[in-house]
Protein backbone atom coordinates (compact mmCIF):
# COMPACT_ATOMS: atom_id res chain seq x y z
CA UNK A 1 0.00 0.00 0.00
CA UNK A 2 1.21 3.21 -1.01
CA UNK A 3 0.07 6.78 0.19
CA UNK A 4 -0.71 10.42 -1.50
CA UNK A 5 -1.23 13.30 0.46
CA UNK A 6 -3.23 15.72 -1.41
CA UNK A 7 -1.30 19.46 0.06
CA UNK A 8 -1.23 21.23 -3.11
CA UNK A 9 -4.12 24.01 -2.80
CA UNK A 10 -3.52 27.87 -1.33
CA UNK A 11 -5.97 27.72 1.24
CA UNK A 12 -7.61 31.32 0.57
CA UNK A 13 -9.22 31.50 3.93
CA UNK A 14 -6.59 30.88 6.05
CA UNK A 15 -5.79 34.24 4.57
CA UNK A 16 -1.54 33.03 4.70
CA UNK A 17 1.41 33.58 2.34
CA UNK A 18 2.13 29.89 3.40
CA UNK A 19 0.49 26.92 2.10
CA UNK A 20 -2.66 25.55 4.35
CA UNK A 21 -1.07 22.40 5.33
CA UNK A 22 2.35 23.70 6.87
CA UNK A 23 0.25 25.85 9.42
CA UNK A 24 1.00 24.00 12.65
CA UNK A 25 -1.63 21.93 14.69
CA UNK A 26 0.10 22.19 18.44
CA UNK A 27 3.12 22.41 17.24
CA UNK A 28 3.83 20.20 14.36
CA UNK A 29 2.56 20.81 10.74
CA UNK A 30 -0.16 19.71 9.46
CA UNK A 31 0.75 17.55 6.59
CA UNK A 32 3.74 16.20 8.81
CA UNK A 33 1.13 15.10 11.21
CA UNK A 34 -0.55 12.91 8.13
CA UNK A 35 2.32 11.80 6.81
CA UNK A 36 3.00 10.24 10.23
CA UNK A 37 -0.13 8.79 10.61
CA UNK A 38 0.45 7.20 7.04
CA UNK A 39 3.44 5.72 8.34
CA UNK A 40 2.08 4.10 11.37
CA UNK A 41 -0.28 2.71 9.45
CA UNK A 42 2.03 1.24 7.03
CA UNK A 43 2.09 2.87 4.40
CA UNK A 44 5.66 2.75 3.59
CA UNK A 45 5.94 4.84 0.29
CA UNK A 46 4.82 8.37 0.33
CA UNK A 47 3.92 10.90 -2.58
CA UNK A 48 3.16 13.99 -2.12
CA UNK A 49 1.34 16.67 -4.35
CA UNK A 50 2.28 19.89 -3.74
CA UNK A 51 1.63 23.46 -6.12
CA UNK A 52 1.12 26.89 -4.03
CA UNK A 53 4.62 27.78 -2.41
CA UNK A 54 6.01 23.97 -3.07
CA UNK A 55 8.97 24.93 -1.36
CA UNK A 56 7.30 25.34 1.77
CA UNK A 57 6.22 22.07 2.04
CA UNK A 58 8.62 20.26 0.66
CA UNK A 59 11.01 21.88 3.54
CA UNK A 60 8.81 20.30 5.99
CA UNK A 61 9.05 16.90 4.12
CA UNK A 62 12.30 16.95 3.22
CA UNK A 63 13.35 12.95 2.18
CA UNK A 64 10.05 11.57 3.52
CA UNK A 65 7.54 12.14 0.64
CA UNK A 66 8.12 12.18 -3.47
CA UNK A 67 6.92 15.20 -4.53
CA UNK A 68 4.49 15.53 -7.44
CA UNK A 69 3.91 19.20 -8.86
CA UNK A 70 0.44 19.97 -9.38
CA UNK A 71 1.31 23.41 -11.51
CA UNK A 72 -2.70 24.15 -11.76
CA UNK A 73 -4.97 23.47 -9.21
CA UNK A 74 -7.67 21.99 -11.17
CA UNK A 75 -9.39 19.40 -8.41
CA UNK A 76 -8.79 16.62 -6.18
CA UNK A 77 -9.15 14.40 -9.55
CA UNK A 78 -6.32 16.19 -11.13
CA UNK A 79 -4.17 15.71 -8.47
CA UNK A 80 -4.40 12.25 -7.98
CA UNK A 81 -3.69 12.15 -11.55
CA UNK A 82 -0.56 14.18 -11.40
CA UNK A 83 0.40 11.57 -8.71
CA UNK A 84 -0.14 8.37 -10.74
CA UNK A 85 3.10 8.29 -12.43
CA UNK A 86 4.90 7.92 -8.94
CA UNK A 87 2.79 5.14 -7.91
CA UNK A 88 4.00 1.43 -7.85
CA UNK A 89 1.90 -0.83 -5.70
CA UNK A 90 -1.41 -2.49 -6.28
CA UNK A 91 -3.22 -0.40 -4.04
CA UNK A 92 -2.81 3.32 -2.62
CA UNK A 93 -4.49 5.42 0.05
CA UNK A 94 -5.32 8.78 -0.38
CA UNK A 95 -5.88 11.54 1.94
CA UNK A 96 -5.73 15.09 2.15
CA UNK A 97 -3.16 16.95 3.99
CA UNK A 98 -5.26 19.17 6.16
CA UNK A 99 -6.68 16.42 8.28
CA UNK A 100 -4.32 16.50 11.11
CA UNK A 101 -6.07 14.39 13.98
CA UNK A 102 -6.10 11.74 12.00
CA UNK A 103 -5.36 8.81 13.74
CA UNK A 104 -2.99 5.66 12.29
CA UNK A 105 -5.46 2.86 13.80
CA UNK A 106 -8.07 4.48 11.47
CA UNK A 107 -6.21 4.04 8.57
CA UNK A 108 -5.13 0.58 9.43
CA UNK A 109 -8.99 -0.25 9.21
CA UNK A 110 -9.86 1.22 6.23
CA UNK A 111 -6.61 -0.53 4.79
CA UNK A 112 -7.98 -3.91 5.69
CA UNK A 113 -11.31 -3.34 4.77
CA UNK A 114 -10.10 -2.25 1.11
CA UNK A 115 -8.29 -5.59 1.10
CA UNK A 116 -10.32 -7.68 2.42
CA UNK A 117 -13.35 -7.06 -0.06
CA UNK A 118 -11.34 -6.80 -3.04
CA UNK A 119 -13.25 -3.58 -3.58
CA UNK A 120 -11.77 -0.73 -6.73
CA UNK A 121 -12.56 1.46 -3.88
CA UNK A 122 -12.84 1.97 -0.51
CA UNK A 123 -14.00 5.21 1.15
CA UNK A 124 -14.18 6.10 4.70
CA UNK A 125 -17.06 8.13 5.89
CA UNK A 126 -18.17 9.64 8.98
CA UNK A 127 -21.34 11.32 10.44
CA UNK A 128 -21.71 14.90 11.22
CA UNK A 129 -23.95 16.38 13.33
CA UNK A 130 -23.45 19.88 11.47
CA UNK A 131 -22.19 18.20 7.95
CA UNK A 132 -22.11 21.61 5.89
CA UNK A 133 -18.54 22.02 3.66
CA UNK A 134 -18.66 18.37 3.09
CA UNK A 135 -19.48 16.04 0.22
CA UNK A 136 -22.81 14.27 1.26
CA UNK A 137 -22.22 10.26 0.92
CA UNK A 138 -25.61 9.57 -1.31
CA UNK A 139 -26.91 5.52 -0.42
CA UNK A 140 -29.54 3.58 -2.91
CA UNK A 141 -32.25 1.55 -0.89
CA UNK A 142 -29.96 -1.18 -0.15
CA UNK A 143 -27.49 1.38 1.40
CA UNK A 144 -24.99 1.08 -1.25
CA UNK A 145 -23.26 4.14 -1.83
CA UNK A 146 -23.70 5.68 -5.60
CA UNK A 147 -21.87 8.34 -5.59
CA UNK A 148 -20.83 11.73 -3.58
CA UNK A 149 -22.21 15.18 -3.80
CA UNK A 150 -20.15 18.16 -2.86
CA UNK A 151 -21.57 21.29 -0.97
CA UNK A 152 -22.29 23.32 -3.91
CA UNK A 153 -23.46 20.71 -5.92
CA UNK A 154 -25.65 19.15 -3.72
CA UNK A 155 -29.86 19.49 -4.05
CA UNK A 156 -32.07 20.26 -0.63
CA UNK A 157 -32.57 16.98 0.05
CA UNK A 158 -29.14 15.46 -0.25
CA UNK A 159 -27.97 18.56 2.33
CA UNK A 160 -30.15 16.78 4.51
CA UNK A 161 -27.66 13.85 4.68
CA UNK A 162 -25.68 13.57 7.71
CA UNK A 163 -22.96 10.83 6.50
CA UNK A 164 -20.34 12.93 4.80
CA UNK A 165 -17.21 11.77 2.79
CA UNK A 166 -13.79 11.95 4.86
CA UNK A 167 -11.88 13.10 1.62
CA UNK A 168 -9.74 9.50 2.68
CA UNK A 169 -10.07 6.35 0.10
CA UNK A 170 -8.20 3.41 -0.91
CA UNK A 171 -8.03 2.44 -4.44
CA UNK A 172 -7.06 -0.18 -6.65
CA UNK A 173 -4.31 1.41 -8.91
CA UNK A 174 -5.14 0.39 -11.90
CA UNK A 175 -8.62 1.23 -11.90
CA UNK A 176 -7.84 4.90 -10.28
CA UNK A 177 -5.43 4.74 -13.40
CA UNK A 178 -7.97 4.27 -15.84
CA UNK A 179 -10.69 6.17 -14.43
CA UNK A 180 -9.36 9.14 -13.68
CA UNK A 181 -8.69 10.16 -17.01
CA UNK A 182 -12.83 10.37 -17.65
CA UNK A 183 -13.40 12.72 -15.05
CA UNK A 184 -15.43 15.61 -16.43
CA UNK A 185 -15.03 19.73 -14.73
CA UNK A 186 -18.89 19.42 -14.51
CA UNK A 187 -19.64 20.64 -11.49
CA UNK A 188 -19.82 24.60 -9.73
CA UNK A 189 -16.62 24.13 -9.03
CA UNK A 190 -15.51 23.80 -12.85
CA UNK A 191 -12.88 21.01 -11.20
CA UNK A 192 -12.26 17.80 -11.90
CA UNK A 193 -13.27 15.92 -8.59
CA UNK A 194 -11.68 12.48 -6.95
CA UNK A 195 -15.29 11.59 -6.02
CA UNK A 196 -17.11 11.52 -9.27
CA UNK A 197 -14.34 8.17 -9.75
CA UNK A 198 -17.00 6.39 -7.54
CA UNK A 199 -19.87 6.25 -9.90
CA UNK A 200 -17.81 6.19 -12.34
CA UNK A 201 -16.35 2.99 -11.06
CA UNK A 202 -20.04 1.17 -10.07
CA UNK A 203 -21.03 2.01 -13.90
CA UNK A 204 -18.39 -0.52 -14.84
CA UNK A 205 -19.99 -2.95 -12.50
CA UNK A 206 -16.61 -2.50 -9.83
CA UNK A 207 -17.37 -3.11 -6.45
CA UNK A 208 -17.10 0.33 -4.07
CA UNK A 209 -17.13 -0.26 -0.02
CA UNK A 210 -17.43 2.12 2.49
CA UNK A 211 -16.06 1.87 6.02
CA UNK A 212 -17.96 4.69 8.88
CA UNK A 213 -15.97 6.03 11.87
CA UNK A 214 -17.35 7.47 14.98
CA UNK A 215 -15.01 10.06 16.51
CA UNK A 216 -15.46 12.80 13.72
CA UNK A 217 -12.73 14.94 14.84
CA UNK A 218 -10.30 12.45 13.49
CA UNK A 219 -11.07 13.69 10.08
CA UNK A 220 -12.09 17.09 10.34
CA UNK A 221 -9.89 19.41 7.81
CA UNK A 222 -8.81 22.63 8.61
CA UNK A 223 -9.78 25.56 6.33
CA UNK A 224 -9.63 28.55 8.62
CA UNK A 225 -8.21 29.87 11.56
CA UNK A 226 -10.67 29.37 13.51
CA UNK A 227 -10.76 25.29 12.70
CA UNK A 228 -7.23 25.39 13.07
CA UNK A 229 -7.43 26.58 16.68
CA UNK A 230 -10.08 24.10 17.51
CA UNK A 231 -8.42 21.26 16.39
CA UNK A 232 -5.33 22.31 18.02
CA UNK A 233 -7.19 22.95 21.59
CA UNK A 234 -8.83 19.47 20.77
CA UNK A 235 -5.13 18.15 20.99
CA UNK A 236 -4.00 19.35 23.80
CA UNK A 237 -7.04 18.40 25.56
CA UNK A 238 -6.32 14.59 24.61
CA UNK A 239 -3.11 15.22 25.73
CA UNK A 240 -4.05 17.12 29.28
CA UNK A 241 -6.17 14.08 30.26
CA UNK A 242 -3.87 11.40 29.10
CA UNK A 243 -1.50 12.94 31.72
CA UNK A 244 -4.14 13.52 34.41
CA UNK A 245 -4.66 9.83 34.21
CA UNK A 246 -1.37 8.83 34.74
CA UNK A 247 -1.16 10.89 38.08
CA UNK A 248 -0.35 14.14 36.44
CA UNK A 249 -1.82 17.12 38.41
CA UNK A 250 -2.87 19.90 36.51
CA UNK A 251 -5.33 22.35 37.73
CA UNK A 252 -7.32 23.82 34.39
CA UNK A 253 -6.36 21.61 31.62
CA UNK A 254 -8.16 24.64 29.63
CA UNK A 255 -5.00 26.77 30.35
CA UNK A 256 -2.33 24.39 29.80
CA UNK A 257 -0.56 23.46 26.31
CA UNK A 258 1.30 20.25 26.44
CA UNK A 259 2.86 19.06 23.28
CA UNK A 260 2.22 15.23 22.43
CA UNK A 261 5.94 14.23 23.15
CA UNK A 262 6.12 15.65 26.08
CA UNK A 263 6.47 13.33 29.41
CA UNK A 264 5.49 14.25 32.59
CA UNK A 265 6.00 12.02 36.02
CA UNK A 266 3.76 11.31 38.47
CA UNK A 267 2.93 13.70 41.06
CA UNK A 268 3.79 16.74 39.34
CA UNK A 269 1.52 19.87 39.60
CA UNK A 270 1.07 22.09 36.38
CA UNK A 271 -0.50 25.55 36.65
CA UNK A 272 -2.19 27.48 34.58
CA UNK A 273 -1.15 28.96 31.30
CA UNK A 274 1.98 26.83 31.00
CA UNK A 275 3.20 25.45 27.61
CA UNK A 276 5.68 22.37 27.29
CA UNK A 277 6.50 21.55 23.78
CA UNK A 278 8.60 19.66 21.76
CA UNK A 279 10.77 16.69 23.37
CA UNK A 280 10.43 18.04 27.37
CA UNK A 281 10.89 15.34 30.06
CA UNK A 282 9.67 16.78 33.33
CA UNK A 283 10.24 14.42 36.62
CA UNK A 284 7.97 13.16 39.21
CA UNK A 285 6.75 15.30 42.12
CA UNK A 286 7.58 18.96 40.22
CA UNK A 287 5.70 22.44 40.11
CA UNK A 288 5.40 23.79 36.79
CA UNK A 289 4.00 27.55 36.09
CA UNK A 290 1.97 29.53 36.21
CA UNK A 291 2.72 30.97 33.00
CA UNK A 292 5.83 29.51 32.15
CA UNK A 293 7.10 27.81 29.09
CA UNK A 294 9.25 25.01 28.32
CA UNK A 295 11.11 23.62 25.23
CA UNK A 296 12.97 20.79 24.81
CA UNK A 297 14.23 20.49 28.03
CA UNK A 298 14.63 17.91 31.00
CA UNK A 299 13.78 19.10 34.39
CA UNK A 300 14.88 16.73 37.37
CA UNK A 301 12.20 15.70 40.37
CA UNK A 302 10.69 17.73 42.40
CA UNK A 303 12.02 21.18 41.00
CA UNK A 304 9.94 24.11 40.91
CA UNK A 305 9.83 26.79 37.93
CA UNK A 306 7.20 29.53 38.13
CA UNK A 307 6.62 32.49 35.76
CA UNK A 308 9.76 31.67 33.36
CA UNK A 309 11.26 30.29 30.10
CA UNK A 310 13.42 27.44 29.65
CA UNK A 311 14.51 26.67 26.26
CA UNK A 312 16.52 22.90 25.56
CA UNK A 313 18.50 23.13 29.01
CA UNK A 314 18.93 20.30 31.53
CA UNK A 315 17.77 21.12 35.11
CA UNK A 316 18.44 19.15 37.56
CA UNK A 317 16.41 17.92 41.25
CA UNK A 318 15.13 19.77 43.93
CA UNK A 319 16.26 23.00 41.73
CA UNK A 320 14.24 26.32 42.08
CA UNK A 321 13.73 28.57 39.13
CA UNK A 322 12.02 31.78 38.80
CA UNK A 323 9.83 33.51 38.95
CA UNK A 324 10.84 35.61 35.66
CA UNK A 325 14.50 33.70 34.75
CA UNK A 326 15.02 32.65 31.66
CA UNK A 327 17.21 29.65 30.77
CA UNK A 328 18.91 29.37 27.32
CA UNK A 329 19.51 26.55 24.94
CA UNK A 330 23.20 25.02 26.41
CA UNK A 331 22.70 25.49 30.51
CA UNK A 332 22.98 23.13 32.55
CA UNK A 333 21.64 23.41 36.03
CA UNK A 334 22.51 20.58 38.76
CA UNK A 335 20.71 19.88 41.94
CA UNK A 336 19.59 21.69 44.65
CA UNK A 337 20.35 25.34 42.99
CA UNK A 338 18.42 28.50 43.06
CA UNK A 339 17.84 30.89 39.92
CA UNK A 340 16.10 33.34 40.96
CA UNK A 341 14.17 36.31 39.51
CA UNK A 342 15.13 37.86 36.45
CA UNK A 343 18.16 35.80 36.17
CA UNK A 344 19.25 34.88 32.40
CA UNK A 345 21.56 32.04 32.05
CA UNK A 346 23.08 31.05 28.74
CA UNK A 347 25.20 28.02 27.94
CA UNK A 348 26.41 27.63 31.39
CA UNK A 349 26.61 24.87 34.07
CA UNK A 350 25.85 26.10 37.19
CA UNK A 351 26.80 23.60 39.94
CA UNK A 352 25.18 21.49 43.29
CA UNK A 353 23.80 24.15 45.71
CA UNK A 354 25.12 27.32 44.26
CA UNK A 355 22.52 30.51 44.01
CA UNK A 356 22.24 32.91 41.48
CA UNK A 357 19.32 34.79 43.38
CA UNK A 358 18.25 37.84 41.07
CA UNK A 359 19.06 40.23 38.62
CA UNK A 360 21.96 38.80 37.03
CA UNK A 361 23.33 37.24 33.75
CA UNK A 362 25.59 34.08 33.38
CA UNK A 363 26.51 33.34 30.10
CA UNK A 364 29.45 30.70 28.58
CA UNK A 365 30.25 29.90 32.26
CA UNK A 366 31.53 27.30 34.59
CA UNK A 367 30.75 27.98 37.70
CA UNK A 368 31.14 25.16 41.12
CA UNK A 369 29.13 23.85 43.77
CA UNK A 370 28.45 26.24 46.47
CA UNK A 371 28.37 29.41 44.81
CA UNK A 372 26.50 32.60 45.83
CA UNK A 373 26.82 35.18 42.56
CA UNK A 374 25.01 38.36 43.98
CA UNK A 375 22.07 40.79 42.75
CA UNK A 376 23.23 42.56 39.48
CA UNK A 377 26.36 40.26 38.74
CA UNK A 378 27.16 40.32 34.87
CA UNK A 379 29.03 37.59 32.94
CA UNK A 380 30.62 40.17 30.23
CA UNK A 381 31.30 37.42 27.94
CA UNK A 382 31.14 38.95 24.27
CA UNK A 383 33.53 41.19 23.01
CA UNK A 384 32.18 42.26 19.62
CA UNK A 385 33.58 39.20 18.01
CA UNK A 386 34.30 36.17 20.33
CA UNK A 387 32.51 34.48 23.33
CA UNK A 388 34.84 33.71 26.01
CA UNK A 389 34.20 31.35 29.19
CA UNK A 390 33.88 32.58 32.79
CA UNK A 391 35.04 29.95 35.64
CA UNK A 392 34.01 30.92 38.68
CA UNK A 393 35.60 27.15 41.23
CA UNK A 394 33.53 25.59 44.49
CA UNK A 395 32.44 28.12 47.24
CA UNK A 396 33.16 31.15 45.59
CA UNK A 397 31.28 34.43 46.71
CA UNK A 398 30.60 37.12 44.26
CA UNK A 399 29.48 40.38 45.46
CA UNK A 400 26.68 42.12 44.18
CA UNK A 401 26.71 44.20 41.11
CA UNK A 402 29.92 42.79 40.10
CA UNK A 403 31.00 42.61 36.02
CA UNK A 404 33.42 39.85 35.38
CA UNK A 405 35.19 40.45 32.46
CA UNK A 406 35.98 37.15 30.44
CA UNK A 407 38.04 34.71 29.69
CA UNK A 408 38.16 35.05 33.44
CA UNK A 409 38.72 32.36 36.52
CA UNK A 410 37.32 33.23 40.32
CA UNK A 411 39.23 30.43 42.38
CA UNK A 412 37.76 28.32 44.98
CA UNK A 413 36.93 29.84 48.06
CA UNK A 414 37.90 33.63 46.67
CA UNK A 415 35.21 36.18 47.55
CA UNK A 416 34.91 39.54 44.98
CA UNK A 417 33.53 42.88 46.65
CA UNK A 418 29.99 44.15 45.46
CA UNK A 419 30.53 47.02 42.94
CA UNK A 420 33.85 45.11 41.21
CA UNK A 421 34.61 45.24 37.29
CA UNK A 422 37.08 42.29 37.57
CA UNK A 423 39.13 42.03 33.96
CA UNK A 424 41.81 39.24 36.15
CA UNK A 425 41.97 36.29 37.66
CA UNK A 426 40.97 35.80 40.91
CA UNK A 427 43.28 33.47 43.16
CA UNK A 428 41.10 30.93 45.70
CA UNK A 429 40.68 32.20 49.16
CA UNK A 430 41.57 35.79 48.01
CA UNK A 431 39.03 38.85 48.09
CA UNK A 432 39.34 40.81 45.05
CA UNK A 433 38.28 44.34 45.25
CA UNK A 434 37.94 46.59 41.49
CA UNK A 435 36.10 50.24 42.47
CA UNK A 436 36.85 53.26 42.87
CA UNK A 437 37.29 54.53 46.33
CA UNK A 438 34.88 56.37 48.05
CA UNK A 439 35.35 60.39 48.87
CA UNK A 440 32.81 62.17 50.98
CA UNK A 441 32.83 65.79 50.27
CA UNK A 442 31.83 67.87 54.23
CA UNK A 443 29.35 70.18 53.69
CA UNK A 444 28.69 69.84 49.71
CA UNK A 445 25.38 71.03 50.07
CA UNK A 446 25.97 74.23 51.37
Amino acid sequence: MEGIILAAGKGTRMKSDLPKVVHEVAGKPMILRVYDALAAAGVDRVVAVVGYQKEKVKEILGERAIMAVQEEQLGTGHAALVAMPYIQDENVLIVAGDTPLLKAATLEALIKRHLESSAAATVLTCFLGNPFGYGRIVRDGYGKIIKIVEEKDATLEEKQIAEVNTGIYCFKTNELKEILPLLKAENAQKEYYLTDAIPLLLSQGKIVETITIQDETEVLGVNDRIQLARLTKEVYRRKAEALMQEGVTIIDPETVYIGEEVIVGRDTVIYPNTFLEGETVIGSGCIIGPNTRIQNSKIGNNTEITYSVVKEAVVGEEVNIGPFAYLRPGTVIANEVKIGDFVEVKKSFIGEGSKVPHLSYIGDAVVGKGVNIGAGTITCNYDGKDKWETIIEDGAFIGSNTNLVAPIKVGKNAVVGAGSTLTENVPPKALAIARSRQINKEDYVK
